[in-house]
């Protein structure tokens, strides 16, 4: 980080730390975060594991939170937010704060849904010279957030977040924050969700934790459909504990520019891990992830799978890292990570990354980019079709291998009804 760039924080922080919530040693841990970010400084393309986002809003962007008593003033939740699921409590926060009139009356029964500045939880792991530097910034400016402890029950807790930007960076920056504890045996389905309330180009900076303890299950839906002018910085670290079991489902569509870390520990023996991940980039937007894994436990299991797709002078790239340690004997991780190229200037960049530090494992990964089949196209052509409908048939069939794993009907209903918004093709609804 520059010294102009680490005064800049400094000084955004001293002039906003008195308003923010929570205890004194929720300050303390607050100043803590800002230091040891300003020290270790801010990513930049010379990062290996950030070479591939745009990291330029960074170097301009204002860090203090959007007023939230101003912001609760001068602006409303928009008319055309997603329909609530049946089943599912949601939850609304609005440039990072939570507006209670939108809101769950009371938390669902065996959760527990608490304001995260009035816990004692302490943050994230924070590997403060690598990838988590973000959740620093997040964990120093949150004026508001979510901490979650689901516990055992028949059935799963089903929970929404749906986090709205409206502000325009200009004003300050939303920081989405929540932290996720899942007890030994419990079940939950959360949906995350980040839209857009209006055309303004906003700053997030997200930062979610969760911690799966034994036996536990967590199915996790992580959706970005921003405006176009927006610019997003997510990360997301995991804990998941011996037998339990973390589906994490991630579509992106929307934002200016996207960089979402995921930063995942299957630390108990027999744990498992499936990530499905989706990315389409259109125009000039970019579409970064980066998804490291580590295997600290025998006998845990990963299946990562990325479908990306970029048009027009877009980039979209994905990173995929195992790390197997010593002691994981019995592993088995697998890899399928493929991009599309639908424009002429578009990039895609896919890199499976392995590391194995012991012997007795199952490994594979696979990593392709490439444009669409001409031999699928030319069938297609021949059955009547145009090109412009054949094209879109065919990234539709590219995006199933992830959108086939959503199991909540009413969901994967919403979210193919935006991608064929996305995609710029109302005919492919009647394939729904």
């Amino acid at each position: 980080m520059s010294t102009a760039a680490s005064a800049r924080l400094l000084e955004d922080y001293a002039g906003i730390a008195p308003a923010l919530p929570g205890s004194a040693a929720a300050a303390a841990r607050r100043l803590a975060a800002v230091e040891a970010l300003a020290a270790v400084g801010l990513p930049s393309s010379r990062d290996e594991n950030w070479k591939y986002a745009s990291l330029r809003p960074l170097e301009r962007q204002r860090f203090a939170p959007v007023d939230a008593a101003a912001a609760a003033d001068a602006r409303q939740l928009p008319a055309d937010l997603p329909a609530p699921l049946a089943g599912t409590a949601r939850y609304v926060f609005l440039d990072g704060v939570r507006v209670p009139a939108a809101c769950a009356a009371r938390p669902p029964a065996r959760a527990e849904v608490r304001a995260l500045a009035d816990t004692t939880f302490a943050g994230a792991r924070h590997n403060l010279a690598g990838d988590e530097r973000l959740a620093l910034l997040n964990r120093a400016f949150a004026n508001d957030g979510l901490a979650i402890r689901v516990l055992p029950g028949d059935e799963p807790v089903q929970l929404e977040l749906l986090f709205v930007a409206s502000a325009d960076a200009e004003e300050g920056a939303s920081y989405p924050s929540v932290a996720v504890q899942v007890e030994p045996g419990a079940r939950l389905l959360l949906i995350e969700r980040h839209v857009s309330a209006a055309a303004a180009a906003s700053f997030i900076g997200s930062a979610v934790s969760v911690d799966l303890g034994r036996g536990a299950s967590l199915e996790h839906y992580r959706l970005q459909e921003l405006n176009a002018r927006s610019i997003l910085f997510d990360t997301l670290s995991a804990n998941v504990g011996t037998e339990a079991r973390y589906r994490l489902h991630a579509i992106g569509t929307g934002a200016q520019a996207a960089r979402s870390t995921l930063l995942v520990c299957l630390n108990g023996e027999r744990a498992e891990l499936t990530l499905a991940c989706a990315a389409l980039g259109d125009r000039q937007q970019v579409q970064d992830t980066y998804a490291a894994v580590e295997h600290a436990a025998p006998n845990a299991r990963t299946e990562q799978i990325f479908r990306g797709i970029a048009a027009g002078r877009a980039r979209v790239a994905f990173n995929g890292k195992i790390v197997v340690t010593a002691g994981a004997r019995g592993t088995d991780s697998r890899q399928s990570l493929r991009g599309l190229l639908a424009g002429p200037e578009a990039e895609i960049d896919v890199r499976p990354q392995l590391e194995i530090y012991t012997d007795e494992v199952r490994c594979s990964h696979g990593a392709t980019a490439g444009k669409l089949d001409d031999d699928m196209l030319f069938y297609l052509l021949s059955r009547g079709l145009d090109r412009d409908s054949a094209q879109r048939l065919l990234k539709w069939a590219f995006l199933e291998d992830v959108i086939a794993r959503i199991t909540l009907p009413a969901l994967r209903r919403q979210i193919e009804e935006h991608l064929t918004a996305a995609l710029h093709d109302d005919t492919l609804r009647e394939l729904l």
